[in-house]
Order: C-alpha cells, then structure tokens, then sequence
C-alpha cells in the first residue's frame, strides 16, 4: 500500500523524497523494499509499549496537580522547579506540555497577554514619498565608549536619503526637528505618507509622536530586536560603512562627521547606482528620469539582439522600472530585493 501510494505521488509530479517526509518514513526505505521485493509495506509496530510511556493514572495526576488553583495559573517552567523544591517529581516540563495538549488544555495560562509573533503590516510604494523608513546608527568619535549619532531617513521608493543630520545625543527633540524639516522640503500632504520605525527611545519620545500626528503622519514599528523589519535603512547603514572610504579611524569631532556624511549622501543619491532599483541613482529614481534612462537601455540591447542574434539564446535583460516596492510583505523578500 505505502510503495504504491509513493509511486502514484510520485507519477502525479510529486518528489518522492518529499511524500517520505510527508509519511514518516527514511528516504531510503521504499529503495530498500523494492529490493527486497517482498511484500509493499514492511513497517511493523513496536510489540511492547516503551517502559517510560506514563500510564493514565500518572498523566491524571499530571493534570489534576497543573490545574490545581496554585498552579493553574503558572507554565510549566514554572511548576517543575516549584515541585522540586518539595522534593516532588510529576514529569519533566516536555512531558506536561505534551500531557495538556493532549487534554487540549494547551493555553497560555499566565494573567498576561501571550507573545505574539505577528509581523508589522505590509507597506507598499507606488510611488515617491508614501512609505519612508528612518533609523539612527553609531559613528566612532575619539573617545572610546562615546559615539555620534547618524539621523537619516531614506524613501522607501526610490531609495533615496531624503533627510539626515548627525548629532551628539541621541534625543526624540533631534528625531523631530529633522521629519519636520524633511517632510517640508519633501512637501508632504496630510495622511500621505507612513514612516516606519523601530522599538528605540526616540522613536517613543512623545515630543516625535506628537510632531507626526501634528504632520498626518501614520506611523509603523518593527518588532522588538528584529532588524529585518526594518531592512532598506540597515542594508543603506551597511553600504556606508563597509565602502571603500569610510574611515578606518573614529571622527575626530562632530564637524568632521558631518563632513563625511555630507559627501556620502551625495555620492549615495547622485553617483551610485542601486541594485534593488534597475542600478539607476535613488535620485534619477526619485525624480522619475529612470523611466528613460531604463527605456534606453532597452532599446539599445535589443538593437544589439538584432545586430547579433547568435549571442542571445533568450530575452534580453530585464530593464523595466520595478512598478511596487514592499515593506515587510507577507512573504519574505530575498535580502537582494534590498540591496543598497
């Protein structure tokens, strides 16, 4: 019966390593039957049940005692070593886990809200100025243990550093000036654009809260300790700081940071060109002159098809302009789709 369920899988497009996976069984096994041509299913049952396995009376004891009202509020991490502390032994913390599921008794059992694993809502760009993403990153500074701190807001869309300034302090106040001003040179409308953020103090601050709901700014924020939620912004912070010419020695003062970045962000957004957007400037993408330039480009490998047929065994290049950009989609991108 199992041979012949694999073959008929495996005759629908399926591959057979998968529909082991799927039944439970070594890779090697339906090879090794076949062999042995005997018979299509040897699989054979243990005769005893395992010495280990809890009888019903222990697992009642199990449940009796977890549902108790000392312990029915308390995860099982916590009951184990509360009973061994009395010199009491039901089971290892697997072993009630498993006993409540069975039971279907596996809640959250503690008066708090449960972890949740639910990833930030998905933000799409179908255009300049609808999602920006901004964050804060450490600059050396001569003095060990001290840093300067790197403001810098990029657009989503074109991926072009539309805001940034460089301070000694992280500050709420510092995070606010700089939106304000971006979103004045940028000239944003009212419930137009959403930022995203991350869990950090100043994207907390109430002063920068308050500016963006002055501004009819939606807000978004990443999970806790997770980078990838925020991945345009760390993926541009690892492009400066892993490029040829990013000083190998701290800033010697805060005037000398602001320098330097000054000249990266020009370099960033007028010279080099980004993997995630065709590899036009986040300027030229910004400002819509990609649209020709990619059409161009276009027009001039298929002229080079035409001109040598033999060295193109498929379609050209693919040059059209990326139409949507996506923040934190369903589906996880590839770190290529955001590649600075």
């Amino acid at each position: 019966m199992i041979l012949g369920l694999i073959e008929e899988a495996v005759r629908a497009g399926a591959r057979q390593n998968a529909v082991c996976d799927l039944l439970g069984i070594d890779r090697g096994t339906p090879v090794r039957w076949k062999k042995q041509g005997v018979g299509d299913d040897r699989r054979h049952g243990p005769k005893s049940e395992p010495r280990k396995k809890y009888s019903k009376r222990e697992k009642a004891k199990i449940l009796t005692t977890v549902t108790s009202p000392e312990f029915r509020d308390l995860s099982p991490s916590q009951i184990v070593p509360i009973l061994a502390d009395r010199r009491e032994w039901i089971g290892s913390e697997s072993t009630i886990r498993r006993a409540l599921a069975e039971a279907d008794m596996a809640r959250h059992r503690e008066p708090s809200k449960p972890r949740t694993k639910r990833r930030p809502k998905e933000a799409v760009a179908t255009r300049p100025n609808q999602v920006w993403c901004w964050d804060i990153t450490y600059l050396s500074s001569p003095v060990r243990g001290v840093f300067f701190y790197l403001y810098l807001v990029i657009d989503v869309w074109s991926r072009k550093i539309v805001g940034y300034s460089v301070h000694e302090v992280e500050s709420g106040e510092f995070a606010a000036d700089l939106l304000d001003r971006t979103c004045a040179r940028e000239g944003i409308q009212r419930h137009k654009l959403l930022v995203h953020q991350d869990n950090g103090g100043p994207m907390k601050h109430g002063s920068f809260k308050s500016l963006l709901d002055h501004l009819g700014v939606f807000m978004s924020f990443s999970r806790p300790g997770v980078s990838n939620d925020n991945p345009f912004v760390e993926s541009l912070f690892r492009t400066m700081k892993y490029r040829p010419g990013y000083p190998t020695k701290p800033f010697d003062n805060l005037a000398a940071a602001i320098a330097w970045v000054d000249a990266f962000v020009v370099w960033y957004n007028t010279v080099h060109l980004h993997s995630g957007i065709r590899f036009v400037t986040p300027e030229q993408r910004h400002c819509g002159d990609d649209v020709q330039i990619l059409a161009q480009r276009t027009a001039y490998y298929e002229s080079c098809r035409q001109r040598n047929p033999e060295r193109w065994s498929g379609a050209i290049r693919n040059w059209s302009p990326i139409e949507i950009v996506e923040l934190n989609p369903a589906s996880r991108q590839s770190d290529d789709d955001y590649a600075a």
